[in-house]
């Protein structure tokens, strides 16, 4: 699914114009990316968690020519299921 077919399946669901869905799904990711730029998580009770992770600065290589090549650290966005959306999907 990607992100018009969501709309339209919102807009279905909420039985809004798919405008009003397109706005209500916009929104959600920016609030969501928002929280997770200033550092916090956002948690979904029954859906899963959003949260930001830290990975330290390492050395890797490039499997070409197997040099060294030195990868910095960086924050990257992390989301964990929640039980609800674990026995959801099994």
């Amino acid at each position: 699914m990607n992100k018009n077919e969501l709309v339209s399946a919102v807009a279905d669901a909420a039985n809004i114009s798919k405008s009003d869905a397109q706005s209500a799904v916009d929104a959600v990711f920016s609030v969501i990316t928002g929280e997770l730029k200033n550092g916090g998580d956002v948690r979904l009770v029954g859906f899963g968690n959003f949260s930001v992770s830290k990975r330290a600065a390492s050395t890797g290589r490039n499997p070409q020519t197997g040099a060294a090549v030195k990868i910095p650290a960086r924050t990257v966005p992390k989301f964990s299921a929640g039980k609800g959306l674990k026995d959801a999907v099994n």
